[in-house]
């Protein structure tokens, strides 16, 4: 089964710009999809890719801002945020699946352990 590993969060001030990371190793599966996850808030579809890369989508509240990729190696998917927002804040999860709508949690089945984004001044 695969397993994810996310880093790249942290403090950011509003407008900056952050670039998380999350490393696939092992098994097999047909899309990465990232999600946040604020205090008190159910966890929210941000993007998501194919593992071939060539398709990607967007939470609404996030197009145009952020940019999700994977390396050549299909090894890890980055997301690029961009002019970031105090809403933007939440810990921001990947996960794999293999069918299904990529804007939903039960098309996943594995979970990276989550990565905190804080934008503030």
């Amino acid at each position: 089964q695969v397993q994810l590993v996310e880093s790249g969060g942290g403090l950011v001030q509003p407008g900056g710009s952050l670039r998380l990371s999350c490393a696939a190793r092992g098994g097999t599966y047909g899309f990465i999809g990232w999600f946040r996850q604020a205090p008190g808030k159910a966890r929210e579809y941000v993007a998501g890719i194919s593992y071939t890369g060539l398709s990607t989508g967007y939470a609404p509240s996030v197009k145009g801002r952020f940019t999700i990729s994977r390396d050549d190696s299909r090894v890890t998917t980055f997301l690029q945020m961009d002019r970031l927002k105090p809403e933007d804040s939440a810990v921001y999860f990947c996960a794999a699946g293999d069918s299904g709508r990529w804007e939903v949690t039960a098309s996943y089945s594995t979970w990276g352990q989550g990565t905190q984004v804080t934008v503030s001044s």
